[in-house]
């Protein structure tokens, strides 16, 4: 059976959303979006990050969330947008940028809900 939703910790959940806020402006330099853009990065952001910290379940070791939050990144994310990105024929650079990115975001977030038990 899976974690009830009371043992997941969403105030990790909360601070992953806001620290990929954060990862964004800094990796991307664009603090400068409208409060539309920022609603709905935080709202992907909170969901993505519920989602990785359900399927980690309550109370991960460190290693084993990083590293979940790392292969999710690249093994799912990034790869999905390298299909995209093939038939949309965009740059390699572009998909490298945005993959980049991901990767670090569900890494990052493996690392906040591995180290707030």
């Amino acid at each position: 059976m899976g974690p009830n939703l009371v043992d997941i910790n969403w105030w990790a959940i909360l601070l992953a959303a806001l620290a990929a806020l954060l990862l964004r402006a800094l990796w991307y330099r664009a603090p400068r979006a409208g409060w539309r853009t920022h609603a709905t990065a935080f709202a992907a952001a909170f969901v993505s990050a519920a989602a990785l910290g359900i399927l980690l379940r309550p109370n991960p070791p460190l290693f084993i969330a990083a590293h979940a939050g790392f292969l999710t990144g690249l093994a799912y994310v990034a790869m999905a947008l390298g299909l995209n990105d093939a038939y949309r024929g965009r740059p390699l650079r572009a998909w490298l940028r945005d993959a980049g990115f991901h990767t670090l975001q569900f890494t990052l977030y493996g690392v906040i809900l591995g180290l707030w038990h």
